[in-house]
């Protein structure tokens, strides 16, 4: 296997080790999931889609040009229009028509329908208990009843063209099969008459105005006429004579001017009222202004275009508001023209009616010349003239109302190209949940959600975890690793050695009469390897008793200080067993408890701290007096003596100086256990004066900062540093990573 190969093989083992040592955040996430899931998919209401197909054309005049069949102006134009239908078949119009069709206000599967499980907590945690109806919905609810049915039954509807079709496929969800598929239909029923009323509002508008204006000139008609014969009966007037005068014919001719101002004025009144109503968002097709169809179809493109990426994107990004703001500007720029038609036909309509008061002025003048003639024959004259331009002005009026009811059928008829192909049924099935699939779903993301949870809080652990942290981090070698050791202790009768499980035989580290027995119960780490010399922590101690001694080759180091970053790192136990490690090899050691802080060792080795280190650097004991031989063989023992008020000054004296020198010619290894280095300067003080130093690191507590401040000052005061030792370590029996580590190099040994 080549480098790169076994590199990633390793990545991937690391990798497999952090899901395993965070198997309980993935375990119980991967469980969440799976639970809300299949509680949801278990306990929601089945829904039951009915689908009905509708085919939309638009319709297309007889006699087409080759450049209108198949030029882009038609593709267009077919595309606008499309896309206008499928925003009606969504609108809140055509929903209020189904609701008062159907009367669904009334029929409780509609209004009440099922209640899950999910819905029901989430109404009690929500309170939705305590508020009514009539609450939540106010006034608005009582205006308009139909208002939150329509809202309800649009959240369920939902319209989906076909790719390169003119199809289009409509879709209702309720928990109801029969009322899914009936209110899918009626929705398809009245899109075909919500559009024929639509596209001809605008047009019969009109056309109620011209009514209301005939019947009136009808009335004023059957007046005038009757007050001609009126007249004519008691006047006994038969008719004028052929000689009138040319007073009466130029007031014959103002008067028939004033009746085509008249004309003019209706039909400009009739256009301004068909243009004032006009609406941006409901513009008929009839309209004959190019500009505002134009610009119409072109908001109905943008609008369709906005509302179909919000479905995929939130209204703040960017491009969503490049188009909104588009689509904004074409509205307004829609709103003006409508508004500069509006004013044109206003003006117009104001023009005509200044030329109709002009002519009436006129006509009014030449009647007080009129009058000078003979009374009779003049107002008989007038009653006739007045009769037959009334006459006139009604026969144009009703032509344009029929024109106008033309305009209005034929705008209708273009809806007919809206067929529906197929019909809704009723469904068998329910279309959701999709139970099987939620599971899955549901697996794999609670699969590897767990595993990113897993890295996630990996990543932020920020303790030492490994010798390849050490490395990274500081350059320095790990000397070894030393399991954790639980408080409740290990198992009586088996362990966990390098070569799998395996009974334990015992033996006495303290007499040469050695018995065979099972491993009693171990609960402290002190003397481990004294009392159970087998046992796999002791065994762990002898590899890095091992590690030391071949850190310097041909010239190991003599005098070791023990330290670590902060307290509590097991430092004491590390020194006490290693000293047992180097003792079992024949070799006189020497332990110094070099803490004159908070002593510990003399509790240990059962000595009496009251002559010791102190003692010897105040001056006031030799180094044999100092020293204590223990009941352990090849360990000497000298305590911390009695705590000065300045430790680190007596630490750092020439006669410390003269205890390293001394100790190396009357024994072989020397450790010396010392504060921790970020709590006081005595480490670094006697580290500077040993062969090395050995900084213990807890595995997983302590933490990355400390422990580099900490190798930081102990380089800066040129200490040597041997290495690192892991202590505490919390590994698996079974291919555990540490253990498979070092028990390689103890078999490569």
């Amino acid at each position: 296997m080549n480098y790169d190969e076994s590199k990633r093989e390793f990545d991937l083992l690391d990798y497999w080790r952090v899901i395993v040592k965070r198997k309980w955040v993935l375990f119980f996430f991967a469980t969440a999931v799976i639970f809300l899931v299949g509680l949801y998919s278990f306990t929601a209401i089945p829904k039951y889609e009915a689908r009905v197909t509708l085919l939309i054309e638009e319709e297309t005049s007889k006699l087409l040009s080759i450049e209108d069949e198949f030029g882009l102006r038609r593709q267009v134009s077919d595309l606008r229009f499309f896309n206008t239908q499928l925003v009606l078949l969504q609108s809140e119009s055509l929903a209020e028509r189904i609701a008062k069709k159907l009367d669904l206000p009334a029929r409780p599967e509609f209004t009440k329908g099922k209640k899950s499980l999910l819905g029901k907590i989430t109404k009690i945690l929500t309170f939705g208990w305590l508020r009514s109806r009539k609450d939540l919905a106010g006034e608005a609810y009582l205006s308009n009843p139909y208002a939150d049915i329509a809202e309800k039954l649009l959240k369920s509807v939902e319209v989906t063209p076909i790719l390169e079709t003119k199809v289009v496929e409509l879709t209702y969800a309720s928990p109801y099969p029969l009322l899914s598929a009936e209110i899918a239909n009626k929705l398809a029923e009245e899109f075909i008459v919500f559009s024929i009323e639509k596209r001809s509002e605008s047009t019969q508008q009109a056309s109620d105005f011209l009514t209301l204006q005939i019947a009136n000139i009808q009335d004023d008609l059957a007046a005038s006429e009757r007050e001609l014969q009126r007249y004519s009966e008691e006047k006994d007037i038969v008719m004028l004579s052929d000689t009138e005068s040319a007073v009466i014919n130029k007031y014959d001719a103002l008067y028939q001017e004033y009746t085509q101002t008249q004309i003019q004025s209706a039909n400009a009144n009739a256009k301004y009222r068909g243009l004032i109503d006009l609406d941006v968002n409901s513009l008929p097709q009839t309209i004959q202004i190019p500009l505002i169809q134009n610009l119409k179809e072109e908001y109905l493109q943008l609008k369709n275009e906005y509302e179909g990426n919000l479905k995929f994107y939130k209204p703040d990004y960017p491009d969503m508001k490049r188009q909104k703001a588009g689509l904004d500007g074409k509205r307004a720029q829609l709103g003006e023209e409508i508004q500069k038609a509006v004013e044109a036909a206003k003006n117009e309509y104001d023009a005509a009616i200044k030329r109709e008061y002009s002519i009436k002025s006129m006509l009014d003048r030449q009647r007080s010349d009129v009058t000078k003639m003979s009374s009779d024959a003049i107002h008989y004259n007038n009653l006739r003239i007045e009769v037959e331009n009334k006459r006139k002005l009604l026969d144009s009026l009703v032509e344009m109302q029929q024109t106008t009811d033309v305009s209005a059928r034929l705008a209708g008829l273009k809806t007919s190209y809206i067929n529906i192909i197929d019909r809704a049924k009723v469904p068998k099935n329910p279309a959701s949940p999709k139970k099987m699939l939620n599971l899955l779903l549901a697996i794999m993301i609670g699969l590897f959600g767990g595993v990113g949870l897993c890295f996630l809080f990996e990543y932020m652990d920020n303790t030492v975890k490994s010798p390849e942290d050490v490395e990274k981090m500081v350059g320095l070698p790990s000397l070894g690793v030393i399991p954790f050791l639980s408080p409740d202790g290990m198992s009586k009768k088996k362990y966990y050695g390098r070569h799998g499980k395996k009974d334990y035989v015992a033996s006495s580290s303290l007499g040469s009469d050695r018995s065979e027995s099972l491993m009693p119960e171990v609960k402290e780490i002190e003397f481990v390897n004294l009392k159970h010399p087998k046992f796999h922590i002791s065994e762990d101690y002898r590899t890095i008793r091992t590690s030391i001694l071949l850190s310097k080759a041909g010239n190991p180091p003599r005098t070791i200080v023990f330290t670590s970053s902060l307290p509590s790192e097991g430092k004491t136990a590390t020194v006490v067993n290693m000293a047992v490690a180097f003792g079992q090899l024949g070799k006189k050691v020497l332990v110094i408890d070099a803490d004159l802080r908070k002593p510990r060792l003399h509790r240990l080795f059962k000595v009496r701290s009251t002559n010791g280190l102190s003692g010897y650097l105040t001056g006031k004991l030799s180094i044999e007096n100092a020293i204590h031989r223990t009941e352990i063989d090849n360990i000497w023992f000298m305590p911390s003596g009695v705590l000065p008020p300045n430790p680190a000054e007596l630490l750092d004296s020439s006669r410390m100086n003269l205890l390293m020198e001394g100790v190396k010619r009357g024994f072989d290894i020397t450790l010396l256990d010392s504060p921790p280095v970020l709590a006081v300067i005595d480490a670094v003080v006697v580290g500077s004066q040993a062969d090395g130093v050995i900084l213990i690191v807890q595995h997983e507590k302590t933490a990355r900062k400390p422990f580099l401040k900490a190798v930081e000052e102990l380089k800066q005061s040129n200490v040597k540093m041997i290495g690192v030792m892991f202590n505490q370590a919390k590994v698996s029996k079974k291919n555990s990573y540490y253990m498979d580590y070092y028990v390689q190099s103890r078999d490569t040994q």
